[in-house]
C-alpha cells in the first residue's frame, strides 16, 4: 500500500526503522524482535541501506523476507552513492518484482572505506534526480500497481550538514517534492521545537506534502555517540545532556533517562498534530514497546483516526 494513501486514510501513523542484520544470529535476534513489533500493527515499517550500497543485498534479503513472513508493509531505502542508473534499475525491477511499494530516496552517506570516492561519478547527484529516476520508473508500467512506487524523501528540522544555508536547504526538499515525493520523513532530532519550525517553514516555502517526525531514544551513553557521529549536525539540549550526566554511570538509569524523553517528545508531537512518527528502533524492541505503553498505547490503530484536539 502506498504510504501515501496510509497518510490519507490515517491522521497520524506510527512506524519503525530496522537494518538489516550481517549475521544469522543477528538476523534471529532482529525477527525476535520484529515479532514482538509486530503486535503495535505499524502503519509501515523502512530498512536502511548501508553507505554506498554496502548492505544491498541484506537490505533486499530483509525487505524480502518481511513481505514473505509477516504482515509488515518494509519500505526500503535507496540512495544516490556510488551508483549509476542501471543498478538503480535492477534494484527496482527486483523489488516491484516483489510486490514492494515504497522507496524512500536518499542522497547517502559517501562510504568511508572508499578514500577515493568521487561523488561527481555518480549518475545521481542529489535526492532529486534519484526520485525523478523513480517517477520515470513508475511510468514504465514494470510496477504490478499501475501507479509504481510511493516515494518518500528525507528532510532535516536542524539542516542538512552538508547545506549551511537553511534557505538552499529548503529550496533542495522542494525540489524532491516537485520531482514526486509523496512525504518527507525527518532526520532524528531531539527538541520538538526544532521540528514544529521546520514543519512552519515547508509550510512557508509551499511544501504541502505530509512531514513524520524521525524519533530515537538515547539508550546507552555509547550509542549516544554513534549517533552524533553517524546523524551529523544533531544536537542534543542541554537539559538532556544534564540527566544524562546525572547516571552516567549507571546504564539502566541511561536507558530511562533517554526512553522518557523520547516518550515525551512522542507525547507533545501526537498533541501538536503530527501526521507521523518514525520510530528508529536499532533492531531492538523493548524501547519502543516501553514508549508504546507509557503513552497508553495497546497499538499503533489508537492514534491512527484520532484528531487532534
Amino acid at each position: 500500500m502506498h504510504i501515501r494513501d496510509i497518510l490519507a486514510e490515517d491522521h497520524t501513523t506510527l512506524s519503525f526503522e530496522f537494518f538489516p542484520p550481517k549475521t544469522e544470529a543477528d538476523s534471529e535476534v532482529l525477527f525476535e524482535n520484529i515479532a514482538s513489533l509486530e503486535t503495535l500493527q505499524p502503519s509501515f515499517v523502512s530498512v536502511t541501506y548501508g553507505a554506498g550500497g554496502s548492505t544491498r543485498e541484506l537490505t533486499h534479503n530483509l525487505v524480502a523476507k518481511l513481505k514473505q513472513t509477516t504482515a509488515l508493509d518494509p519500505t526500503p531505502h535507496l540512495t544516490c552513492v556510488c551508483h549509476q542508473e542501471e543498478d538503480i534499475q535492477a534494484i527496482l525491477e527486483k523489488y516491484a518484482a516483489a510486490g514492494v511499494s515504497n522507496i524512500l530516496a536518499l542522497g547517502g552517506d559517501p562510504p568511508k572505506d572508499l578514500a577515493n570516492y568521487v561523488k561527481a561519478n555518480d549518475a545521481f547527484q542529489y535526492a532529486s534526480d534519484l526520485v525523478r529516476f523513480i517517477r520515470k520508473f513508475n511510468e514504465s508500467g514494470i510496477h504490478p500497481d499501475p501507479r509504481g512506487f510511493g516515494i518518500g524523501v528525507a528532510g532535516f528540522p536542524e539542516g542538512h550538514p552538508s547545506t549551511p544555508n537553511r534557505l538552499n536547504e529548503l529550496d533542495h526538499l522542494r525540489k524532491k517534492v516537485a520531482e514526486g515525493a509523496d512525504y518527507v520523513c525527518t532526520q532524528l532530532f531531539f527538541d520538538n521545537r526544532d521540528f514544529y519550525d521546520f514543519r512552519e517553514r515547508c509550510e512557508h516555502a509551499g511544501i504541502k506534502v505530509p512531514i513524520i517526525a524521525g524519533i530515537m531514544p538515547v539508550t546507552s551513553l555509547p550509542g549516544m555517540k554513534r549517533m552524533a557521529e553517524l546523524a551529523l549536525g544533531a544536537r542534543y539540549p542541554a537539559r538532556l545532556m544534564k540527566a544524562l550526566h546525572r547516571c552516567q554511570d549507571d546504564p539502566a538509569a541511561v536507558r530511562n533517562v533517554g526512553i522518557h524523553w523520547a516518550t515525551e517528545q512522542c507525547r507533545d508531537l501526537l498533541d501538536n498534530g503530527v501526521r507521523g512518527i518514525h520510530l528508529y528502533t536499532l533492531n531492538k524492541s523493548d524501547a519502543t514497546r516501553q514508549i508504546y505503553q507509557s503513552l497508553g498505547l495497546r497499538d499503533s490503530t489508537v492514534v491512527r483516526k484520532v484528531n487532534p484536539a
